[in-house]
C-alpha cells in the first residue's frame, strides 16, 4: 500500500524542487515573514486541485482545448516580465536598502501574485496534470494514494521553504544580500518567461 504513496510523493518532490519562479516568490515572502501560511496554502492547495484533475482524467479533456496553451503562455510570459522588472527595480531603488522599513503589501495583493505565479505557467499543468495524471495510470487501485502521495510532497516542500527561510534570515540582515535576491529572483522570472516564449509546445 506504501509503494504508490512514496512513488507520488518522490515524483511530486522531483518536479517541485528546482527553483522557479513560484518557489523564488515564496522565499522572498518567507523571508519577509509576512503571510506566509498564506502563500504556503495557496500553492500546496493549487498544485492539490491540478494533480487531482490530472489523475481524474483532465490531460484528455485539455488536449480538446487548443487555445488553452498558447494563452496561458503568453498571459504568463507577460506577467513574469512584468514581475521580474518589479524585482529590478526593487533591488536598485533607494527604499530596497532597508526591506524592513518598507511598507508591508496587503495579504490581497500577495495571494493574487501567489496565484498567477502558479496559474499561469503552462509548466505547472505539464507536471501536475500531463506527467502526473499519465504516471498514475500505472497504479490501478493505488491510484488515489499516488495522488495523496505527490499532493503531500508540494505540502512538505512549501511549508518547509516558506517557514525555513527564517533560519536565512541573519544573512539577510545586510541590505546588500537584499539586493542580490531582488535581482536573482528578476533573473528567474524572465528566464521562465523567456522558455515559456521560445518553447512553441511544452516538452
Amino acid at each position: 500500500m506504501t509503494t504508490p504513496l512514496l512513488a507520488g510523493f518522490f515524483l511530486g518532490l522531483s518536479l517541485i524542487l528546482p527553483i522557479g519562479a513560484q518557489n523564488a516568490f515564496v522565499l522572498r515572502v518567507g523571508l519577509r515573514g509576512k503571510h506566509v501560511l498564506a502563500v504556503c496554502l495557496t500553492c500546496a492547495i493549487s498544485d492539490a486541485l491540478l494533480i487531482l484533475a490530472g489523475v481524474s482524467g483532465f490531460a484528455q479533456l485539455s488536449a480538446r482545448v487548443p487555445w488553452a496553451e498558447p494563452v496561458l503562455r503568453y498571459g504568463g510570459a507577460a506577467f513574469l516580465l512584468a514581475y521580474g522588472a518589479r524585482s529590478f527595480m526593487a533591488a536598485f531603488r533607494s527604499a530596497a536598502l532597508r526591506p524592513s522599513d518598507a511598507a508591508p503589501e496587503s495579504l490581497s495583493r500577495v495571494v493574487l501574485t501567489c496565484l498567477a505565479l502558479t496559474w499561469l505557467n503552462p509548466h505547472v499543468y505539464l507536471d501536475t496534470v500531463v506527467l502526473i495524471g499519465s504516471i498514475s495510470t500505472q497504479f490501478d487501485e493505488g491510484k488515489g494514494l499516488f495522488a495523496t502521495g505527490a499532493m503531500l510532497a508540494s505540502f512538505v516542500f512549501f511549508f518547509s521553504l516558506g517557514f525555513g527561510a527564517r533560519l536565512l534570515k541573519p544573512l539577510f540582515a545586510r541590505p546588500v544580500t537584499w539586493r542580490i535576491l531582488d535581482v536573482a529572483i528578476g533573473v528567474i522570472m524572465w528566464a521562465t518567461a523567456a522558455r515559456l516564449l521560445l518553447n512553441n509546445s511544452p516538452t
